[in-house]
């Protein structure tokens, strides 16, 4: 989640909060909001927000972390340290830890609905069970009802 790896576009690239909004298909109220949680900083002119390359390529980042699964308070911690010029090791070894953490989480999550499903077949089972075991109750009523 470099984002010196991820930042495609030339270091001077300026973009408006309706160019970030139709590329990665989110609304302004959106970006605005990942603003007020200080994952972007755009500049002003006048009233107008321009983001630089750097902004396009915190967005890409937030919004891979947000597929993993990740606070948005993760996002900016892990974006942050990034953008330090600090030893990427401790920066790849915090990622680890956060990923792991949310691995463990996704994983239990996976035994839950495991159990769920499996709960859902056994109630299946039953009621097509007592579907089956009525039928023949039911078709002597309406034979009965039939007789009268």
């Amino acid at each position: 989640m470099s984002v010196a790896a991820v930042t495609q576009m030339s270091p001077g690239a300026t973009y408006t909060i309706g160019e970030l909004a139709a590329e990665f298909d989110l609304t302004t109220r959106a970006i605005r909001f990942y603003e007020d949680c200080g994952l972007l900083a755009p500049q002003r002119r006048g009233r107008q927000r321009v983001y630089a390359a750097r902004d396009r390529t915190r967005l890409k980042l937030t919004l891979r972390g947000k597929r993993l699964g990740l606070t948005l308070a993760e996002v900016k911690e892990l974006v942050d340290m990034y953008e330090s010029p600090r030893d990427t090791r401790a920066q790849l070894e915090a990622f680890l830890v956060v990923l792991a953490a949310h691995r463990a989480q996704v994983e239990q999550q996976m035994a839950d609905l495991q159990i769920t499903l499996d709960e859902v077949r056994s109630h299946e089972k039953e009621a097509r069970r007592l579907i089956a075991a009525a039928a023949p109750r039911v078709l002597r009523q309406q034979r009965k009802a039939d007789r009268e």
